[in-house]
């Protein structure tokens, strides 16, 4: 009785460090979302990600059944959601990703690609907590279809050719501005101007992401 009491303060005892040890180490670094986990926070956030996922939903296998169409639709659903945060190259680096904590990281690598359908749809569907990953589930077969489209996109990301990044690029969700653009020119196009009207950049274009 008396180990299995000194064992519980032990564990007690690490818990409180630890904690202590954290508040220390933010206070040190603050809260900004500028800086990336080290090795250490990466691996605990990817086990607790890998925990997090009930074992019934690891094991599920995509039912919907893979073929040119899917790929071509879940194409469009990545570059209609994700790809604000993720790009179409599916390296992470646009505006918006690269200033998330963490990043999202790069979908051809092992990190992504090694977790299992059902594990890829769980998270799709419910999100991530403490990141930038939304939870997409509508509740709906639909929903569900669209999801399991995605996950076959997902593993294409690897084989990805340039002229499928091209192709997406016309699928990518357009801002006000990029919209007014497209009909001034096409009045210009049609006599209704004398010039077309110079093209705007935007620093911040805050687009829902699918990750």
């Amino acid at each position: 009785m008396k180990a299995v009491l000194k064992a519980f303060l032990l564990l007690v005892a690490l818990i409180v460090i630890l904690g202590v040890a954290t508040f220390i180490w933010l206070g040190s670094r603050g809260i900004s979302a500028k800086a990336q986990p080290g090795r250490f926070e990466t691996a605990i956030a990817r086990t607790m990600r890998h925990l997090a996922v009930p074992r019934g939903a690891r094991n599920i296998r995509n039912p919907v059944e893979k073929s040119s169409d899917v790929i071509k639709e879940g194409m469009a659903h990545y570059a209609d959601h994700c790809a604000a945060c993720r790009a179409n190259d599916r390296s992470g680096e646009t505006e918006m990703g690269l200033g998330l904590y963490p990043q999202p990281p790069d979908m051809r690598l092992p990190a992504t690609q090694s977790l299992t359908d059902g594990e890829l749809f769980y998270i799709i569907e419910n999100g991530v907590r403490l990141t930038g990953m939304p939870a997409w589930s509508t509740g709906t077969e639909e929903g569900n279809h669209s999801t399991w489209h995605l996950v076959h996109f997902i593993r294409e990301l690897p084989r990805l050719t340039s002229e499928q990044i091209d192709e997406m690029k016309g699928l990518n969700p357009r801002s006000p501005e990029e919209i007014r653009q497209q009909i001034e020119e096409e009045k210009f196009l049609q006599g209704g101007n004398a010039a077309p009207p110079p093209k705007r950049t935007t620093t911040h274009q805050h687009i829902g992401a699918h990750k």
